[in-house]
């Protein structure tokens, strides 16, 4: 019978998932429910040792001669300090070190409670990873402390030790489950011999039995001719979803697809790829966070992103040489060496590729068919416009909100967005730290939040007249009057939309910029051909003064589209 803790079961299990055949354990009464269950399973031989700095080392012994992870695992308070030594050694040594130490719960640290001290983090930069475990109440919960023991367990096969913290209420010697959970195993894929790895670990086995297959990239910067061509096959074979800020080519408007077509099953894959960093659409991690099973990610970083909770393996690589391997695959429909117990039997995906040819394809006729009236979209879309008419060389570089996301409905290139935490500051000071090293016209499109939160980017004499900006100005966080809900607040506009009255024009006075304003939309258009068009020694810009709620309604008009 093993403990009633459900996080110690969920860490035995997927210890011995992740293949850790040797403990050291050291006394104690916190860390008890998981020596016992240590003990309890079959897989894994227990060594006792008392002294917490001796086990250390001990463990690193073992490891040393298995070239496996081993635990070591300790009870609460100083008893994890003791293992700093054999730590750093094993840092040092690059051994496969699993430190395993009991804690109390967060809400008795600090509390003069007996062994307590703040555990998480503290061996340091001397681990590669250290995760402190919830006590799982719900299943987001459960989803976590499954996800950072992957995280954890995989880091120390790369030759790391790691720390996981394990929180543990009282009581604390109740053993009455039966048999450990069934986790999920989250599998690995080292950079070396990526193409034959990938096979043997399951993610050509799951694309070729797969009838749904579905790639999604995320943002990514290393666009080229060479990526837009791979995913250009690709989509013989599957379903490919990309944003402007993961393709040459622009968006794809699915996330207006994704509205049109709720929770349809036919749309749902039954293997998904990921690839590149984050996706800006809500409703397409919204839709994809359900029990697809074959869940595979491309990672640069060696780092584990559950973006769609259910990722089964991550390859660490180049996604471009891991999508140019799968497409040799697919447009050979055979491999170039047998692997056993494996039938390269492909199946057909001709359904499911031409349900969302035909979706997008139909979305994309809509988009460029519908005429705003006079507002943020119409701005963006005018300005899209004028690019896609120009011979010009430009960039261009959008700011996160409503911006990014118009540009995801309109732009028909790549986009640069700093969209790695999305926050609303420094994206005109990126936009103009581009322009002083960029050959051509740098586009910058922003809020008026975002806007005024970075004015200072524009006090700055190098500026030159490549830096335009498209400023859009509704007085408030537009974003905020998109929100179901928060109409109900009565802090809505004033406090949470940050409500205002300021104009770019004093600003752009006196730091030398060009400035044009536009109210309707004959000064729109006459605003973005100066915008595009005109020679300027110093930055340019154009604010376009809408209203908040008529840019919603016109965003509301436009996915209701039919």
């Amino acid at each position: 019978m093993y403990s009633n803790k459900e996080n110690v079961n969920t860490l035995t299990a997927l210890l011995v998932a992740h293949g850790v055949r040797h403990a050291v354990v050291c006394p104690g009464s916190r860390n008890a429910p998981i020596v016992h269950n240590l003990n309890e399973c079959p897989d894994i031989a227990c060594h006792p040792v008392t002294d917490e700095r001796s086990a250390g080392f001990y463990a690193l012994g073992m490891s040393q001669f298995t070239d496996e992870p081993v635990a070591v695992c300790v009870t609460s308070g100083t008893a994890l300090l003791n293992l700093m030594p054999a730590v750093a050694e094993a840092y040092h040594q690059h051994v496969r070190l699993v430190v395993i130490s009991a804690d109390r719960p967060q809400a008795w640290i600090g509390q003069l409670d007996g062994q307590t001290l703040p555990q998480p983090g503290a061996l340091g930069g001397f681990v590669a990873k250290s995760v402190s475990l919830p006590e799982p109440h719900s299943d987001d919960d459960r989803w976590l402390c499954n996800r950072l023991i992957n995280e954890a367990l995989i880091a120390a096969w790369l030759r790391r030790p790691v720390h996981i913290n394990v929180p543990i209420s009282e009581p604390l010697f109740q053993f009455d489950v039966e048999r450990l959970s069934e986790e999920r195993l989250i599998s690995y894929t080292e950079p070396s011999n990526i193409f034959a790895d990938v096979v043997e670990n399951g993610l050509l086995q799951d694309f070729c039995q797969a009838s749904r297959p579905m790639i999604v990239i995320g943002q990514y910067r290393l666009i080229d001719q060479d990526f837009a061509t791979i995913i250009e096959r690709l989509e013989a074979h599957c379903v490919v979803l990309y944003e402007a800020l993961g393709h040459p080519c622009g968006g794809l408007n699915f996330d207006e697809v994704l509205h049109r077509i709720g929770n349809d099953e036919r749309y749902v894959p039954d293997f998904l790829l990921y690839c590149g960093d984050t996706i800006v659409s809500k409703r397409l991690r919204h839709f994809l966070r359900r029990d697809i099973r074959r869940v595979w990610e491309i990672t640069e970083d060696g780092e584990v992103h559950d973006t769609f909770q259910c990722v089964k393996g991550v390859v660490d690589g180049s996604a471009l040489t891991v999508l140019d391997n799968l497409c040799d695959v697919l447009d050979r429909k055979t491999f170039t060496r047998e692997y056993d117990d494996f039938d390269p039997t492909f199946k057909d995906t001709t359904a499911f590729v031409s349900l969302w040819h035909d979706a997008l394809s139909r979305q994309r006729r809509l988009c460029d068919a519908f005429q705003p009236d006079f507002s943020a979209m119409a701005a963006v879309k005018a300005f899209e416009q004028q690019l896609a008419e120009s011979t010009d060389s430009w960039y261009v570089h959008y700011a996160n909100s409503s911006a990014i996301r118009l540009a995801n409905i309109f732009a028909r290139h790549f986009v640069d967005c700093n969209r790695g935490v999305n926050g609303i500051e420094g994206s005109l000071s990126t936009a103009a730290g581009f322009s002083l090293v960029a050959d051509g016209l740098v586009f910058c499109v922003v809020g008026d939040l975002s806007f005024f939160y970075d004015q200072n980017a524009l006090w700055n004499q190098e500026l030159r007249g490549n830096l335009r900006i498209l400023l859009l100005n509704n007085g408030c966080g537009g974003i905020f009057t998109q929100l179901p809900g928060l109409e109900q607040s009565p802090a809505r506009d004033r406090l949470v939309a940050a409500s205002h009255t300021t104009t770019a024009e004093g600003i752009c006075r006196q730091n030398r910029v060009a400035y044009l304003s536009a109210h309707d939309m004959s000064e729109l258009r006459s605003g973005i051909s100066r915008l595009t068009h005109d020679e300027s020694e110093r930055p340019m810009l154009l604010e376009v003064f809408t209203d908040p709620q008529e840019d919603a309604r016109v965003m509301k008009a436009y996915y209701q589209l039919d």
